[in-house]
């Protein structure tokens, strides 16, 4: 008999997927307080090929745990084709994750292997089929330009993660706090995600260097227009948050503003002028937009 999949925060409404080390059990165990709406059990980076098994076992326990916890559950396993991937994505299926999350994905054929591996396991442990999503992580300039066929190679795909130090290096570029040497790919990214109809998550933030860095990297994913972002130090989850949900005096400014729009066309004017600035469509459109997101986050508020 297949268990059914519960209610699901919205892909558009996870805004910070945290990377936790796999085989950290304590560390795994105090993810829920980050706050981050996607907890992910990390076997690659973060876990020796020794502390593999260690974060297999932890596996069920810690998906159980953030599952109580109200939290999205991720796994991100090795490559199917290296040595620990099969032994990672069979242990962790036991866990019933929501997420699968794949590293160094170059082209569609590792997703369609890694959904027909998904859904032999969901079969034998009684998931409903087709309820596992799958996060392709892009690391590369090969996956960046081969996206729109990663991301229609499974229905499971409604999202998918770009990385940061892989590509770099992939690039030859130089790594600095700002990520100006990335702008352009995550551009790419953002604009390959919206054309092939799923969520783009920007990179990791992996520095430790002061908040208003970090702050001034989500308001700069903001404005390309993330609407998530990844992260791997707990607190920076709730940052996060905060910088990608509108903020009450956004909402306020622009109901103000869609109510004198909306006042000025019933009258049969085309703009308003407010607080000094005149309120055209365009205004108006980004208004409406900011509104409808508010309403989104809020209906997922946690």
């Amino acid at each position: 008999m297949q268990t059914q999949t519960p209610a699901r925060r919205p892909v558009h409404c996870r805004r910070s997927w945290l990377f936790l080390p796999g085989a950290d059990e304590a560390a795994l165990l105090a993810g829920p307080s980050s706050q981050a709406d996607v907890l992910m059990q990390e076997f690659e980076d973060f876990t020796t090929p020794a502390n593999r098994p260690q974060a297999r076992r932890l596996a069920p326990t810690v998906i159980d745990q953030w599952r109580r916890a109200g939290v999205l559950c991720a796994v991100r396993i090795n490559p199917l084709d290296s040595v620990d991937g099969p032994a990672d994505l069979a242990a962790v299926m036991a866990a019933r994750p929501d997420i699968i999350a794949m590293p160094k994905v170059n082209e569609a054929a590792q997703i369609v292997r890694l959904d027909q591996a998904i859904g032999r396991l969901e079969s034998v442990h009684g998931i409903a089929t087709g309820s596992t999503e799958i996060l392709p992580n892009i690391e590369s300039a090969r996956g960046l330009v081969n996206l729109a066929a990663i991301a229609a190679a499974s229905e499971r795909v409604n999202a998918c993660l770009l990385a940061s130090e892989d590509l770099a290096t992939d690039l030859g570029a130089e790594r600095h706090p700002d990520a100006l040497e990335l702008a352009y790919a995550r551009q790419r990214f953002l604009l390959e995600c919206r054309a092939a109809g799923v969520e783009a998550v920007d990179f990791p933030y992996t520095w430790s260097s002061g908040t208003d860095v970090l702050i001034d990297e989500i308001n700069t994913a903001r404005r390309f227009g993330f609407r998530a972002k990844s992260c791997v130090h707990p607190p920076h989850a709730a940052l996060i948050n905060q910088h990608l949900s509108p903020s009450q005096a956004d909402v306020d400014q622009a109901m103000r503003l869609v109510a004198a729009f909306e006042q000025a066309r019933a009258d049969g004017r085309e703009r308003v002028l407010l607080d000094g600035s005149l309120v055209d469509l365009p205004t108006y459109t980004h208004a409406t937009r900011l509104l409808a997101r508010h309403r989104q986050l809020q209906d997922w508020a946690g």
